[in-house]
């Protein structure tokens, strides 16, 4: 059933004081999980996007690409191999991380901005060595600790009315170049850019009391309860590393850090442009 005019309208009422809020105000959009391999998905976080930058947001693009890595790497014949969650990367192996990041996926996200409207430029965290990093653990060889972000060129193309689209490899000043966990990119990023908000997309709702009851997600969590969840259990595994991410960044001057469920089409607009929000919100 088509909405009627009058409820459009009142939509976009509703949503005018979100719209001035975040007018003229830097948000980066983390991208990974199922929203990038799903094309309906896809299509829904960049019309997101897109919008965003129309009504006067400066958006932030970072992406990872885990999947389409092992992919790459099955191909050439090459085994994934992990150590605490993280990819070990030879020499070999970050050669065909950089090529998936910064060039497959990286030139198909501005491919597809630019088909739904929008003026998008794609960088890699060795664009201006934007991303400068050391060796994270020498177990995990190519795998980077990123030591300085450099923010002078996306702020020169957002000043510009472009979307960033950043993939996130790194260098030192040797020219060795690593392979960076996105979540740990974006939130650096978003740190210097003094970003208004720092929004994550993953595969779950949100943070949840109870693992086992999805009605038990909590909005809010302050930097100083994420300790108290995690000690408790509540916050474990895989989201332990995710939520360090969120409250590094609202330290080094994010405002405000969502992770949102990016299985959910329009998941960005909904938390950025509603009273209701679908995700969980970190803050000082």
């Amino acid at each position: 059933m088509k909405t009627p005019n009058a409820d459009r309208a009142r939509i976009l009422v509703h949503a005018l004081p979100y719209i001035k809020a975040y007018s003229g105000k830097i948000v980066v959009v983390k991208y990974g999980g199922n929203a990038m391999i799903n094309d309906k998905l896809k299509d829904s976080v960049m019309k997101d996007v897109v919008l965003l930058n129309l009504i006067g947001v400066k958006v932030v693009l970072v992406h990872g690409g885990g999947p389409e890595i092992t992919d790459m790497l099955k191909r050439v014949g090459k085994e994934s191999v992990f150590v605490d969650g993280l990819r070990v990367t030879d020499k070999e192996t970050v050669e065909i991380v950089q090529m998936v990041l910064a060039g497959k996926i990286n030139k198909s996200l501005v491919n597809l901005i630019e088909c739904c409207g929008g003026k998008a430029v794609g960088l890699s965290g060795l664009d201006c060595h934007m991303i400068k990093a050391c060796v994270k653990d020498e177990r995990l060889g190519y795998v980077g600790k990123i030591t300085e972000v450099d923010p002078s060129l996306i702020l020169d193309i957002l000043d510009k009315g472009y979307i960033p689209v950043v993939s996130t490899i790194g260098c030192d000043d040797s020219g060795n170049v690593y392979n960076i966990n996105a979540d740990t990119a974006a939130a650096r990023i978003a740190g210097a850019l003094k970003a208004e908000s720092l929004i994550s997309l993953t595969d779950i709702s949100g943070i949840l009391a109870d693992k086992n009851d999805p009605d038990s997600l909590i909005s809010k969590i302050s930097v100083e309860e994420t300790k108290e969840l995690i000690e408790r259990g509540v916050i474990s595994d895989g989201m332990i590393p995710k939520v360090e991410c969120c409250t590094d960044a609202i330290r080094d001057g994010v405002k405000k850090v969502f992770i949102v469920d990016g299985r959910v089409s329009h998941s960005i607009l909904i938390e950025t442009l509603t009273d209701e929000g679908i995700g969980t919100m970190f803050e000082g």
